[in-house]
């Protein structure tokens, strides 16, 4: 078999050499998480009153279209990991996608600044048109297309920094994530305080300014980083690899399985090579895969003939992630509405704070100082603490956190429908004297926590489970959960108004019109609190199904194993715990060894 010296995507320049890699590289990407997210999160947490106060939408217009936004920015993060995985490393992926970025954020900018560029009221749902709604929605997209792109690539360049093949830097990629997410909210935190006020108080084409140099600087802080980053090569397509194996297994859909697969089925193993890809272990789920890496028996292996025992494995570990992705849509649903119709809430509440007066964009705040105080004390006592009683350097499994986001998210949609019901009684009863905008601190502040765990739960999992080569395909799955979820409340918003508009007596929707005291957002709340419920069922079932990779361990457990059991079923049995392979570096890489698929 002819020798492939390409490089693949196992092959990490600069991987060990001195001074590179380490929280030293990772410190230039935390920098650029806070300036990019001071201006991100200020955008999207305000964008629905610019959108209803100055583009004239209606409320649920307002809210459609940031949720439509958030979304498409996010959806579009696959785009990024694909590029990053397969024609230009991840860090020139992110500043390629920054320009575009910036570029949108400076459209923004010019259409908020002169008012002619502005859409004039009319009554409707929606009112930009002509010239206008071109500027406006070019600007949109850009914007998407740049955020989204970054995202894609961004947390696996950081994760990058950390080689799993060593114990000591295996374990640091936990406090990676916790720490990009840190420092993501703190710089999100100044955004919907300082940016947020500025917009509200001194124009909004201020506050896009204000984003726009921000975001700037922090592509420059980024840039300043590339002589220590670790640059992992561009390798073949993963939607190829993807799709080679679907399609081999089709052609041998007819042939029998062997009885040893361990041994029969296809894998490379040329002794003296250099490594090009991780070898991972057969795994007996999904078998009409494996139907993909019987050997042709007269002729030569190609990639279109057969492949690799690896290579199948691979696209097992994605199609197992499938679940995972659907049992997270609803939480980032419930996100949604914290940041449209609860930023909407605070409009009409009393927003005082002796005599200075919160924009009722910046109660987002609050879930942000939570996880500024919470983050860190996760990492530094939480885990130390959890990792003694299970003997997991990690303390628990990513999705046990998911699993408990799941739940406090349920709890925060609940709170927030109670919240609403005393807003609206006491503002119809005495409508001079709302309730204190602080009353929504409870549902932000609980989903603050909810988010903590998931976020960081979800691109950690992603990262560990995901094959060598589709590092930034796969942490863009946390990415297009939450643009999933941004679609599906606007789905949500116009199904519901629809069907409560027809069976409603006053054949009025409950989310219609501008005015919140004459609808039925509490009943919203309420839906998507017991839609949570359900959903994190459904998400029990799918993570007791899950079986993690591990590469040295020819029968990985099902997470129905207690070292996988989400929290909430594992309490009583946290003490008898053992370590189990996806915390394990040992079995989470195996040594050097050629597996390249003949050309």
């Amino acid at each position: 078999m002819e020798e492939n010296t390409k490089p693949d995507y196992n092959s990490i320049s600069g991987w060990k050499v001195k001074g590179k890699g380490g929280f030293r590289a990772s410190c230039f990407i935390y920098g650029f998480g806070a300036m990019d997210n001071m201006g991100f999160v200020a955008n999207m947490v305000s964008m629905v009153l610019y959108f209803m106060l100055k583009m004239h939408f209606d409320l649920s217009g307002s809210a459609n279209t940031l949720t439509n936004f958030m979304g498409s920015s996010f959806l579009l993060s696959i785009v990024g990991g694909l590029i990053s995985d397969t024609l230009l490393t991840r860090f020139h992926t992110c500043l390629i996608f920054g320009m575009l970025e910036i570029l949108g954020l400076i459209l923004m900018t010019i259409q908020a600044r002169f008012e002619s560029l502005q859409a004039e009221a009319c009554g409707k749902s929606s009112c930009v048109e002509g010239g206008i709604a071109l500027l406006f929605y070019v600007s949109l997209c850009v914007l998407a297309l740049g955020t989204g792109g970054v995202r894609g690539a961004l947390p696996a360049l950081g994760a990058d920094q950390f080689d799993q093949k060593d114990p000591t830097e295996s374990k640091a990629l936990g406090s990676y994530f916790n720490y990009m997410l840190l420092t993501s909210t703190t710089g999100a935190a100044f955004g919907v305080t300082l940016v947020v006020w500025v917009s509200t108080n001194k124009g909004w084409w201020l506050g896009f300014l204000i984003s726009t140099i921000g975001t700037i600087f922090g592509f420059v802080f980024l840039a300043a980083g590339c002589p220590f980053y670790r640059l992992q090569s561009p390798g073949d397509s993963p939607i190829l690899r993807i799709i080679q194996v679907i399609v081999v297994s089709i052609k041998n859909r007819k042939l029998k399985l062997p009885e040893n697969p361990s041994t029969e089925l296809y894998e490379v193993n040329d002794k003296g090579t250099v490594s090009t890809e991780t070898k991972v272990a057969h795994t007996d789920q999904f078998r009409f895969l494996d139907k993909a890496a019987i050997p042709p028996k007269n002729s030569e292996p190609t990639p279109w003939t057969v492949c690799t025992v690896t290579q199948v494995e691979e696209v097992k570990v994605l199609t197992r992630m499938l679940p995972i992705i659907g049992s997270t849509i609803i939480m980032n649903t419930c996100l949604a509405q914290l940041q449209t119709f609860s930023v909407q809430q605070g409009y009409r509440m009393n927003r005082l704070l002796g005599s200075f007066e919160v924009p009722s964009s910046s109660v987002p705040v609050i879930p942000l100082i939570f996880m500024v105080i919470l983050i860190p004390l996760y990492d530094r006592v939480f885990v130390p603490f959890a990792a003694k009683l299970t003997g997991r350097p990690s303390g628990v499994t990513q999705l046990q956190r998911v699993g408990v986001g799941l739940v406090l998210s349920a709890v925060s949609m609940a709170v927030a429908a109670m919240v609403e019901v005393k807003r609206k009684q006491h503002s119809l009863g005495n409508p001079l004297k709302p309730i204190h905008v602080m009353w929504l601190a409870f549902q932000y502040g609980i989903f603050g926590v909810a988010d903590m765990f998931t976020l960081v739960g979800l691109l950690e999992f992603y990262y560990k489970e995901a094959p060598a080569g589709m590092r930034s395909l796969s942490t863009s799955f946390t990415w297009i959960s939450l643009s999933f979820g941004y679609f599906l409340s606007s789905a949500f918003v116009g199904l519901i108004n629809a069907i409560t508009k027809a069976l409603a007596p006053s054949k009025k929707g409950w989310l219609e019109g501008q005015d919140l005291d004459k609808n039925n957002l509490a009943l919203f709340y309420w839906f998507l609190a017991i839609l949570s419920c359900f959903n994190f069922a459904n998400y029990l079932y799918w993570a007791l199904w899950y079986k993690y990779k591990s590469p040295n361990n020819p029968n990985p457990k099902p997470s129905s194993d207690p070292d996988t059991l989400p929290k909430s079923l594992s309490l009583s049995r946290v003490p008898f715990l053992k370590a189990s392979g996806d915390d394990n570096p040992s079995q989470n890489m195996v040594k050097s060894q050629s597996q390249s698929t003949p050309q």
